[in-house]
């Protein structure tokens, strides 16, 4: 199992950008797709965007399409995911997770909070 670490959350303006990071443990990083996922408060887990193993095929949740990029460093260990333009909306605890496709996560990281202010 894969150990996952976020960083890079905070106080950002509406309207502004955020590049979080999620760094993985283990020489096995290359093998799984990886994913973003956000909560909130009393709501179920959120998709927000994915990518498969190579880095060639990217997926985005319709709620912040042309607004995110996913990307990764397999010889980093790290995957991204590069907010822009946020909104109020997009407050939450953003989480990574490893899994084996884009439908199943196995590995979950603790999260970091994103908070946009109006």
């Amino acid at each position: 199992q894969v150990q996952l670490v976020e960083s890079g959350g905070g106080l950002v303006q509406a309207g502004g950008s955020l590049r979080l990071s999620c760094a993985a443990s283990g020489r096995t990083f290359g093998s799984y797709v990886m994913g973003w996922f956000r909560q909130t408060p009393g709501k179920e887990r959120e998709f927000v965007a994915a990518i498969n193993r190579g880095g060639s095929s990217i997926r985005c949740a319709d709620s912040v399409k042309g607004r995110c990029t996913i990307s990764r460093d397999n010889a980093k260990n790290t995957v991204y995911l590069q907010m822009n333009s946020l909104k109020p909306e997009d407050t939450a605890v953003y989480f990574c997770a490893a899994g084996s496709d884009f439908t199943a996560y196995a590995s979950w990281g603790q999260g970091t909070q994103v908070t946009v202010s109006s």
